[in-house]
């Protein structure tokens, strides 16, 4: 694998990927990238799309909240499109995946500094495509008290906290 840099798309393999998606027609591309992250979530030991598995989750996360866009000149030229939210769940796992696998794109670094970044940009990946679930407020029951009698279920409140 020839790396020139710690992003998404910087390595052969993955600007190869970018160039597959530019290659095939508009309808076709969700498909190529829902089809390699599931092939990585189902991969057996050692994967063989990892790097294009990033790419893939990098793609879904630019269109998330929070995501960035891809602007580097080894990423697809043309336009992705609006993938469907279930990719984001997908590309989640598949990052999880190449996370884990040890002797995967993550055990290639010459320099342990950019091993070190290239995982952080994939955790910042995973953040954008699964965000911590949205709180939801919580309730207390409060017990009204009468002066002679001790309170019923009818007589307690909820209230917001």
């Amino acid at each position: 694998m020839g790396t020139w840099d710690t992003g998404p798309f910087d390595n052969d393999t993955a600007a190869d990927f970018a160039d597959c998606l530019d290659d095939a027609r508009p309808e076709e591309r969700e498909g190529l990238i829902r089809g390699v992250l599931m092939r990585t979530v189902d991969a057996v030991g050692r994967l063989t799309e990892g790097e294009e598995a990033v790419a893939a989750a990098a793609l879904v996360a630019s269109q998330c909240p929070g995501g960035e866009s891809i602007d580097t000149p080894y990423g697809p030229e043309q336009p992705t499109p609006t993938l469907p939210d279930d990719l984001r769940k997908l590309a989640t796992e598949a990052i999880d995946r190449v996370l884990d696998d040890e002797d995967g794109p993550g055990s290639n670094w010459v320099d342990p500094q950019d091993g070190k970044q290239w995982r952080a940009n994939l955790h910042h990946l995973r953040t954008v495509l699964a965000p911590p679930p949205a709180t939801i407020p919580m309730f207390s029951v409060e017990q009204l008290h009468s002066e002679d009698s001790s309170p019923s279920l009818s007589q307690q409140v909820c209230r917001r906290e």
